[in-house]
This record gives C-alpha cells, sequence and structure tokens, in this order.
C-alpha cells in the first residue's frame, strides 16, 4: 500500500562533540580549558532515527527544516549518502539547528549545549500532505511554531490510518500531558527516558505505574528507558531489559537509536522481546563511539550483537 516504512519529522542538527581531562562539574567561569578530543557529526532525532531505520533496510524519508548555510548542505550531503530524501520543500531564514556536546575523560557523562534555530520553524506549507503517505510517521521533539505542525501531523496520521511513534524531548515532557494531549491521543508508541516519563505525568511513581498511566493517555505501546539502568515497557504485558555491560564513550544519540532499532522490529513483525532486544543492540553499539550515527548496525550485525552480549528480555 505504501512505498515509504517511515517518515521522520524532527529536527536536523550539527553536532560538535569535545573532551577535556577534567571533570565537567569542576569547570568554572573564566577558565580556559584545552580540549583534547574534537569532532563534527550530524544529529538531530529526525536524521539519527533515518539513518539508523535505513541501516535495517527500511524505505526512509525525513521532513526537518534547515537553514540556508553551510550545516544545512553538510546534512544534506550526508542524507544523499544514505539515500534518504529531505521532503521540507523550504529553507529556514534560521540557522541549521546546532548542538555542542563536552564531555570528560574522567567521568561517563555529558553537558549539551543545544541552540535551536531552523527546527522551530517547521509550517503546513513547507510539504505536501500526500508527502506523509507511509506505514509509520516517527514524530521527534519539536517546539514552538513547529509544535503546531506536529499536531496537525499527528491528526493527519490518525484520519489516515498511519501508525504514530512519539518520542518527545525533556523540553516537550515538561510542558506536561495536557499540551501533549493532542499527539498522545494519536500516538501508536511512545518512547521517553525516565525523567521525560517523570516530567510529562508530574510524578514520581513506580516505573509501571507510569507506563500505565501513559498507555491510558493513547499509546497502545509504552517504553521507558533508563540509560545504563533497566529499560522498562508495557503493551498490555509489562517486559524488562536491561542492557549489556559495554564500554561507554558518549551516550548522545543512544535514544534515538534505540528506538529505530526496536520500531524497525515492530514494522517487521518481529516478537515484542526481539524488538526491544533489537533497539538495545543499536543503542549500545552507538553509545561505544562518538558521533549518533557512528557504528549502526545492520541487521545480521545486530542479531550478532545480541547474541554475543546476551541481551534479554523479561515478561
Amino acid at each position: 500500500m505504501f512505498k515509504v516504512d517511515v517518515i521522520c519529522v524532527g529536527s536536523a542538527t550539527i553536532d560538535t562533540f569535545m573532551e577535556v581531562e577534567r571533570k565537567v562539574a569542576q569547570i568554572k567561569l573564566g577558565d580556559k580549558v584545552l580540549v583534547n578530543k574534537f569532532e563534527k557529526h550530524s544529529g538531530g532525532g529526525a536524521t539519527n532515527s533515518a539513518v539508523a531505520l535505513r541501516k535495517l533496510g527500511l524505505k526512509v524519508k525525513v521532513l526537518s527544516k534547515l537553514g540556508q548555510d553551510y550545516d544545512a548542505e553538510f546534512i544534506e550531503n550526508e542524507l544523499k549518502g544514505y539515500k534518504i530524501k529531505n521532503i521540507c520543500l523550504h529553507k529556514s531564514k534560521h540557522n541549521t539547528d546546532a548542538a555542542t556536546i563536552i564531555s570528560s575523560s574522567l567521568e561517563k557523562d555529558r553537558v549539551i549545549y543545544v541552540h535551536k534555530g531552523a527546527s522551530l520553524d517547521l509550517k503546513v506549507g513547507d510539504f505536501k500532505k500526500s508527502q506523509l503517505k507511509a506505514k509509520w510517521i516517527y514524530l521527534a521533539s519539536l517546539m514552538k511554531q513547529s509544535w503546531k505542525t506536529a499536531v496537525l501531523i499527528a491528526k493527519y496520521s490518525q484520519e489516515n490510518k498511519i501508525n504514530l511513534l512519539f518520542n518527545p524531548s525533556l523540553y516537550l515532557a515538561r510542558k506536561g500531558k495536557n499540551f501533549l494531549k493532542p499527539v498522545l491521543q494519536a500516538t501508536d508508541i511512545l518512547v521517553l527516558n525516565l525523567q521525560e516519563a517523570q516530567a510529562l505525568l508530574n510524578m514520581k511513581i513506580k516505573v509501571r505505574d507510569l507506563l500505565v498511566k501513559l498507555s491510558e493517555l493513547g499509546p497502545r505501546i509504552v517504553v521507558i528507558t533508563n540509560g545504563a539502568k533497566t529499560l522498562h515497557a508495557y503493551n498490555g504485558r509489562f517486559y524488562s531489559s536491561p542492557p549489556p555491560e559495554i564500554n561507554v564513550v558518549n551516550t548522545a544519540g543512544s535514544g534515538d537509536a534505540f528506538t529505530a532499532g526496536f520500531l524497525a522490529g515492530v514494522i517487521r513483525n518481529f516478537p515484542f522481546s526481539e524488538s526491544i532486544k533489537q533497539g538495545q543492540a543499536q543503542a549500545s553499539s552507538v553509545i561505544q563511539y562518538i558521533g549518533t550515527k557512528n557504528k549502526l548496525l545492520n541487521s545480521k550485525e545486530i542479531q550478532k550483537f545480541i547474541k554475543r552480549h546476551k541481551i534479554q528480555v523479561k515478561v
């Protein structure tokens, strides 16, 4: 019925990764800090998920607004390399989104400074509704003017029986369930981390209770990730999965990698537990390297990774 498996809607960014040989919390105003590693990669919820899905053999397009700058050219050329089309018809007067990720070689965490530019500017006139025809719409985080467009896209997906995955950021989750209601009611799969789940509901309760309460807002499947701790999911039954023990280099992009791997399993009608394993494997591979798209796995590599690291899911 549909020629495209997934339309990934959201931001596209240029990520600058800097590693310092000091603990981030110990850096004071006025300090001049030596950077011992420096890399640039593309990022953003829409392009991260699109490339991860493409690596798994799915037909994917992106809807992401870019600026009229070199960063936009970099992103467009990269997408072409993966044979992914951006269906956004116009460029923004604002700069392409950017992020600076500062991590320490002495600890396993980071600080991310984010500039939201072109991604705030997505309007209904930037695409044709006919371009949204796909099996799934993957809706990453959008804000301000673009949130209004996201609401209309969610409504369109519901009216045209297109499955919707919603992956909100903490910025959006803090807006609360009433603000997010128009999208949540149209959502089939909701994926977010524990902090985002608590913020969305404004509750700090047991994870199982969070899962149920979130599912009551509309989604038939809810997944709550928790970094290096156990992941929990609910589709009428409860599932849990501890991530494998690996060497973590940088955690940026792990959520997008998990969500794409999980969704690919759902689209291919894998057993629910296998879809979770696939997401865990994709996320666990990415965080061993710098860059949100670095070392994304294909289908054969994911299965090998699952077996090698003995990824488990409990029901």
